[in-house]
């Protein structure tokens, strides 16, 4: 026990000490002066068009633009080299995020900004870009290519990152094309989509400079691709579950018939994620730390005081000061989940074997994880092709599987001095969960917990897919 706490205790000065080294490498002084105006001129969209996309969101009507608004190519209505797009989430970053919004609509328009908490994502896709090819369908040229090269960036954590770009993915469901590409502001506590596509990993001290510098960077930077994920939770009616914004109940799925184990009335809820999904107990500290946070929001300010007490909270969960290490049953995912996989290019599920002392297992398909740690690692062509394993990417419609034991063995995986245990890689992903004596079992997915029912009679089943879409994301070089 004392082992645990002293590796809990080193694990929480290494996150704090990262945190600050990254929001000081975020300042990113390179000497380079940014002119206000300049910036301005390649970004900011045509005032016309502009208010037309705000009036169509406001009044719900995408055809506003066509009925009010006479489409002009004079020189004031010139299209700027990367019309962008902001959103903002103003309750993140501590007490920054609102001061952000203030900075960004100095530097751009208001129009161009939107807070979160007033304009929704899907709000956005439906009236304000539809606005824009309304216009376009009526000849408006300046429209068009607005339209065709518009950039989004999103200031927030990896939750609102994740609802802006679900949402831009109602435009491949529709043939809406092109998607625009999206870049991040990073506000959050994790940040690690912020991180993998090198955005940086916290909000930098010297933030006015660095949001020029965001912007002015992403007008030109390269484009590149992110999977994204499918989850479907299948369970025996009966039970609710309070989910996570990130899942919704449907009706719509239809589950295979070799998924033995479930009665003849069932649930579904499904939802989408780009970074990870994990069940044990992970899951279950970061469902205690949200209810936490929500019951005592005044405890977390930022994401430096997040990390710490996030750290600190897994001292009081199953993880180090497990109450059933006595009861073999108990023990370990392996007594209650199995795990199936199919192989690229594979129509066969593949049962794997879980280790008995796994007691989180993790689908991750970023390379960060956990505020920017590796737990896959860097593993070595040698050790590559004796697992059967590929170097792993974003886009490689693979996702890596691996577990984490006991509070020690976590602990060094997230100061990366080891990896964490290598399962499999899996282009699908199937698990089967059963209670037995456990009544009730934690999930997550990109940062999300909720608490999951368990049957003892009845199984559960999460099956993981790819998406069909790519998201395309401004990648810093």
């Amino acid at each position: 026990m004392a082992s645990s706490a002293v590796n809990d205790e080193s694990k929480t000065r290494i996150t704090a000490r990262s945190s600050l080294i990254d929001s000081i490498k975020g300042c990113g002084i390179k000497g380079v002066i940014i002119d206000k105006e300049e910036l301005k001129q390649k970004i900011l969209i045509p005032k016309y068009l502009r208010v037309a996309m705000c009036e169509a969101i406001q009044s719900k009507n995408s055809n506003i633009g066509s009925q009010k608004y006479d489409h002009d190519d004079d020189g004031e209505n010139k299209v700027p080299e990367a019309p962008m797009v902001v959103f903002v989430n103003s309750k993140s970053g501590g007490r920054k995020g609102s001061a952000l919004k203030q900075r960004l609509q100095e530097l751009i328009s208001q129009e161009q900004v939107f807070d979160l908490s007033v304009v929704k994502p899907p709000e956005f896709v439906r009236y304000g870009l539809a606005c824009l090819e309304s216009l376009a369908s009526h000849g408006d040229h300046c429209a068009k290519e607005t339209r065709d090269k518009l950039r989004i960036i999103v200031a927030g954590g990896d939750g609102t990152v994740g609802w802006v770009l679900g949402s831009l993915t109602e435009l491949f469901r529709q043939s809406r094309e092109p998607v625009p590409s999206t870049g991040i502001i990073p506000l959050g506590t994790g940040n690690d989509l912020s991180r993998s596509f090198n955005w940086g990993g916290s909000f930098p001290f010297a933030w006015k400079s660095a949001v020029k510098r965001t912007l002015n960077e992403a007008i030109t930077a390269r484009i590149s691709r992110l999977d994204s994920w499918n989850v479907v939770v299948t369970m025996p009616a009966g039970d609710t579950v309070e989910l996570p914004h990130c899942m919704s109940y449907t009706e719509d799925y239809t589950h295979d018939q070799d998924m033995e184990g479930l009665p003849e009335k069932t649930s579904c809820f499904e939802g989408v994620f780009y970074n990870y999904f994990s069940v044990g107990m992970d899951a279950q500290v970061a469902y205690g730390f949200h209810h936490l946070r929500n019951e005592k929001p005044y405890l977390a300010q930022g994401p430096i005081a997040n990390k710490l007490i996030y750290s600190s909270y897994s001292c009081t969960q199953g993880w180090f000061c497990t109450p059933c290490v006595s009861t073999p049953n108990l023990r370990g995912l392996k007594n209650i989940l199995r795990l199936y996989i199919k192989k690229m290019n594979c129509s066969e599920w593949e049962q794997v074997q879980i280790p008995s002392s796994v007691r989180s297992i993790v689908c991750l398909n970023l390379h960060n994880y956990g505020s920017g740690r590796n737990p896959w690692g860097k593993l070595k062509p040698k050790y590559l092709e004796k697992r059967g394993f590929v170097e792993a990417h974003a886009d490689d419609g693979l996702l890596e599987i691996f577990g984490l034991k006991e509070g020690w063995h976590a602990s060094f995986v997230m100061v990366e001095l080891i990896s964490a245990k290598h399962i499999a890689q899996a282009a699908a992903i199937r698990m089967e969960v059963r209670g037995g004596d456990w009544k009730k079992g934690y999930m997550q997915m990109d940062g999300e917990p909720w608490k999951q029912p368990m049957h003892e009679e009845y199984s559960t089943f999460v099956d993981i897919v790819r998406a069909p879409y790519q998201s395309r994301m401004i990648t810093r070089e």
